[in-house]
């Protein structure tokens, strides 16, 4: 047996393998790996030529990145899992517990809105009050009378006696 004979990478050859196998596979490899760099070449060149064959239709990478996109888009669409997922929401969407809470939802973002409005409301009123009153006019004309100030401190100072 050739146990102790070692092979191209230094290792031990396995047992079952003569000296003469080992260099023939070594020589397939060769050529394997050589024929792998001819296709590697090959495609480069291949790639380089669609490419510039693209550029001369007007084909910009933008345009293919939305193409790709866009048939991404229609191949999930039109996949088991989406259509699958699709009829389940669609289901849910019918039933009484989507329902009822919808309604719910729809309910408390109308009560929302409404104290929203009725805060703002308020809070106008308030400004309103605030702007016809004596210290408010005080303010205002020692805020004016400071010159340099910007429109940003008016407001703040306008805010702070507000609230």
């Amino acid at each position: 047996m050739n146990s102790g004979m070692e092979g191209a990478s230094g290792g031990a050859l396995p047992p079952s393998l003569t000296e003469e196998e080992a260099e023939e596979l070594r020589v397939e490899l060769t050529k394997v790996e050589d024929e792998i760099q001819t296709l590697r070449q090959v495609l480069s060149a291949k790639e380089r030529h669609a490419a510039d064959i693209k550029r001369q239709l007007g084909i910009s990478p933008l345009s293919e990145i939305k193409q790709n996109i866009t048939k991404g888009w229609q191949d999930v669409q039109s996949s088991n899992v989406y259509l699958t997922a699709s009829a389940t929401l669609e289901d849910i969407s019918r039933s009484d517990a989507y329902k009822k809470t919808q309604e719910t939802l729809s309910q408390a973002g109308q009560m929302t809105s409404a104290a929203l409005s009725s805060m703002g409301s308020a809070i106008s009123q308030r400004f309103g009050e605030m702007r016809s009153s004596s210290s408010f006019k005080n303010l205002e004309d020692k805020i004016v009378n400071m010159g340099k100030v910007s429109f940003l401190q008016h407001f703040f100072y306008l805010f702070y006696f507000i609230f």
